[in-house]
């Protein structure tokens, strides 16, 4: 095939790729629109559930949000997957290595918000890191942010709380984990890196460019391992979170994760720290408990604690780290969610 039928093809298939996308968002607009009348048309008319009863309240709570969730789920997965593909943890890489600690704390914190990243991927983007010269602070800031401002975590505080509170989250975040990397390069403990870190060789991946039907189909095989991963905790999470909007009282948490208590903060992140959940299971249960009275403070304390310094993680880090920086990772971001915690319980 000769140059320009090769580019016609690309055309014809760059186009067919976007009217296929103004289809597929026209029908999530229209379900998404009505997904609350749905609700309860299955709830009180097909199920005959009484209205206004614990049990009846609880089931519409799940019949709504599950769907709510997982359609804003499917749709910003598909955007940041695109976006992803800008971002290949060799280009981040690169992006990161020679940068000066302040400005590459800002730096890595923003792009762990759009890299792939899991707790399995932890020890070789930390090997690649370190090797290609990112000083140890940008290493953790962006070890923080990837997995705690991820698009899952504000699709679903999105759905869930509204965009203040997502924006809340996001900015805090961020600071969390621009300010803990900063900390940490600062108290110079590169010589708590196991030495084989340093004797490893990081590997150079070839960039290339991709066409944006590619691109598309990168979008839609995120959505396909994300939100297929994903979806059976959101679905316990909703359930769960339903189950106290029935049935607990109103206020009921006041006492105990209230802004009265003032232990609830370090509580909460003492129970978060070793506990293993995501996102997608966690959030539901916060918004539950806010609803009944506990504390926004002390809810985003427990979520992020969770979500930021989960057990599998800290164990898969030991590989590369010596136990005083685990320690030291551990407790300089526990304090930043500390204070988080406690400075929106005074001031919301």
């Amino acid at each position: 095939m000769n140059a320009k039928g090769t580019e016609s093809t690309c055309c014809s298939r760059l186009w067919q790729t976007i009217a296929a996308a103004a289809a597929l968002t026209a029908v999530w607009l229209i379900l998404y629109s009505n997904l609350l009348t749905l609700s309860k048309w299955l709830t009180y008319d097909l199920l005959s559930i009484s209205e206004g009863s614990h049990f009846g309240s609880a089931v519409e709570f799940f019949i709504f949000e599950v769907p709510k969730v997982l359609m804003l789920l499917v749709a910003v997965v598909f955007a940041v997957g695109i976006i992803r593909s800008f971002f290949t943890p060799e280009r981040t890489r690169k992006l990161l290595s020679g940068k000066k600690e302040a400005v590459g704390n800002v730096l890595a914190a923003l792009l762990g918000t759009v890299t792939p990243f899991c707790s399995c991927s932890a020890v070789p983007l930390f090997i690649g890191f370190v090797t290609a010269g990112v000083p140890l602070g940008v290493t953790f800031s962006f070890l923080v942010s990837a997995p705690m401002v991820n698009e899952v975590a504000l699709v679903l505080l999105f759905g869930l709380f509204g965009w203040k509170v997502a924006l809340l989250y996001f900015t805090t975040g961020l600071l969390i984990a621009i300010i803990s990397g900063w900390v940490i390069g600062r108290m110079k403990l590169e010589r708590h890196v196991e030495e084989w870190v340093y004797q490893a060789i990081a590997g150079e991946a070839e960039i290339t460019s991709l066409s944006w039907p590619e691109r598309v189909a990168q979008g839609t095989a995120a959505v396909r391992d994300i939100v297929g991963k994903v979806w059976p905790y959101v679905a316990a999470g909703i359930a769960v979170g339903a189950g106290i909007h029935g049935y607990v009282p109103e206020n009921f948490m006041a006492s105990i994760m209230g802004k009265g208590a003032w232990w609830s903060v370090p509580l909460a992140v003492a129970i978060g720290v070793p506990m293993y959940s995501n996102a997608a299971g966690i959030i539901p249960v916060v918004q539950a408990l806010l609803a009944k009275g506990a504390a926004l403070g002390t809810v985003l304390a427990f979520m992020m604690s969770v979500i930021a310094l989960s057990l599998p993680e800290i164990v898969i880090l030991r590989k590369v780290l010596k136990p005083r920086l685990i320690a030291t990772f551990v407790g300089v971001v526990a304090t930043g969610i500390l204070l988080v915690g406690y400075l929106f319980n005074m001031l919301l």
